[in-house]
């Protein structure tokens, strides 16, 4: 996987426009899509899709999920095993 900072707008603290992120397949031919870090959420927005149409998690949901391997574990096999839920 290549990832890229697209757009750096941020001087000390993330703001409201937040970071970009390019994400793209390992040889670097396919863009897999955006990831944008903004002071108030992460957004994934798969293939070429606007900020607007992307996914969103809140800071406070993503720590939530993240500080518990467990957690993380049965949110991705839910993720990958879609008809087991």
């Amino acid at each position: 996987m290549k990832v890229n900072i697209k757009s750096f707008d941020v001087k000390m603290d993330v703001k409201n426009k937040g970071i970009e992120f390019e994400v793209r397949s390992a040889d670097g031919k396919t863009q897999l899509g955006d990831c944008y870090l903004t002071k108030t959420e992460l957004i994934w927005c798969p293939g070429k899709k606007d900020k607007k149409n992307g996914i969103g998690i809140k800071w406070d949901e993503f720590i939530n999920l993240m500080s518990n391997k467990d957690r993380l574990k049965r949110a991705l096999n839910a993720v990958k095993n879609p008809k087991c839920n």
